[in-house]
């Protein structure tokens, strides 16, 4: 993409409503405008970083087993009477008629919807385990929507559910969905530590959440420093391994860490003093393990290897997709803009040529982009008619992880220069160089 040919409303001036670093930086860098509180219309940059994390997500789901599918956002409001979830959901909950006076909703969640979905076409214990997923938009009706995409009232969220025989095999869908989730955030450059956490209007026993560290977050958290030390890194976990799951989710969740909501300061206190940590955290997703609750309410019941009818076992596992912008934001930027993780940026790098106009200054850069496109990146041509610092501070604001600068100068010794956003630190290269170094970074990340 040539940046003259693009969309990208950047603003100069911090905005006022803006209250935390990654609300203003999106609005800034033009990737989002509100169009009501809470709600948002996705522009071109920040509409392909969501995109990003939607497939990221897609893929960790799809490789532990879970198959996709698109429920609506629009729900009849009968199946949440079946439940009993209709009243006690709360006001968050929109409620509406349609033109044959029937009650329906905005869907907040979609235990209800799948409940029904399985139990239409599901009459056996041979057809489990089974896991569904969506990306779908969701509405909450906040009564203080606030900090841009962190905390709106319409945002793109995965949930998934599985459906299991046993407790036993639900409890190891809880487990699997761990794994997924850790390979899933790091591939985003995050750290989400599952914390214990309660369940709210979902309900269940056994519930974690995932927070990121920042200083922005909502929730107040508890926790042993040692837990920040854990990395799941490349390992190949057999999602079909029930011990080998389990020790995973050991490993994340044997030490302390809680939400405020569920925090227990006797446990908290035999922490060793110097590895007790109090923060705040920003929740990028939840699992959930609910036993029969929806099975129950819902007649969702499976024949049993010895003919009885019996309920399903089911949790419900969500990821806060267009809130992990936000959250990527919040722990990824400096006073110049963001810092964009390899795994999520927008574009892979950005082109900045110094003098436009000039005939070997736009050859070189033309033959960039087209060697980096020809290896399946996708650059970021500035080849607008500008000063440099107009063109460095846009690419600082907007946060691509590589910037490869092109001026007459450096071509009259045959180089470029190659600059980490993140670090600041710069190399003068041939350009096929440049290239050769930004092929091989990419094709370190997964």
């Amino acid at each position: 993409m040539r940046l003259s040919q693009y969309f990208l409303p950047v603003l100069k001036e911090n905005p006022a409503e803006a209250q935390i670093v990654s609300h203003r930086l999106m609005l800034r860098a033009g990737m989002i405008k509100q169009s009501s509180a809470g709600i948002y219309s996705w522009l071109p940059l920040g509409y392909k970083v969501l995109r990003k994390v939607e497939e990221i997500v897609h893929q960790e789901q799809q490789r532990v087993g879970h198959i996709p599918m698109l429920m609506p956002t629009l729900q009849s409001a009968d199946l949440w009477k079946e439940s009993g979830r209709y009243d006690a959901y709360g006001p968050e909950m929109l409620r509406i008629r349609d033109r044959q006076d029937r009650d329906m909703l905005y869907g907040p969640t979609n235990e209800e919807m799948i409940t029904d979905i399985f139990r239409s076409h599901v009459g056996s214990y041979k057809d489990l385990p089974l896991t569904l997923y969506h990306i779908q938009w969701k509405f909450r009706d906040e009564i203080r929507p606030r900090f841009g995409v962190m905390r709106g009232r319409e945002f793109l969220m995965k949930d998934g559910y599985n459906f299991d025989l046993t407790k036993e095999d639900a409890l190891h869908a809880y487990n699997r969905h761990l794994v997924s989730y850790l390979r899933t955030y790091e591939r985003m450059g995050l750290q989400a530590i599952p914390m214990r956490a309660d369940s709210g209007p979902i309900g269940g026993d056994d519930t974690h959440e995932f927070l990121v560290l920042a200083e922005t977050g909502e929730s107040e958290v508890f926790y042993d420093s040692e837990i920040t030390d854990l990395t799941f890194g490349d390992r190949e976990i057999d999602p079909s391994d029930h011990d080998a799951c389990r020790a995973v989710l050991d490993e994340f969740t044997s030490r302390y860490a809680r939400t405020d909501e569920t925090h227990d300061p006797e446990l908290f206190a035999k922490v060793p003093e110097e590895r007790q940590r109090t923060a705040r955290g920003i929740e990028v997703g939840q699992i959930f393990y609910f036993g029969t609750k929806y099975s129950d309410a819902m007649n969702a019941k499976v024949q049993g290897p010895d003919g009885k009818q019996v309920p399903v076992h089911m949790g419900s596992h969500g990821i806060g997709v267009s809130r992990l912008l936000g959250a990527i934001i919040e722990a990824s930027h400096d006073d110049k803009g963001i810092i964009w993780p390899e795994g999520v940026t927008p574009f892979h790098a950005g082109i900045v040529n110094l003098k436009q106009g000039d005939e070997e200054a736009d050859a070189a850069c033309d033959a960039l982009y087209k060697s980096l496109k020809a290896l399946g990146l996708d650059p970021l041509y500035d080849d607008r008619k500008g000063g440099a610092g107009m063109k460095f501070a846009t690419m600082d604001l907007i946060g691509l992880p590589w910037r490869i600068t092109v001026g007459p100068r450096g071509l009259k010794n045959g180089v470029v220069e190659l600059t980490s956003r993140r670090t600041g630190e710069s190399a003068e290269l041939p350009p096929e160089q440049a290239v050769e170094k930004l092929a091989k970074i990419y094709a370190g990340i997964a």
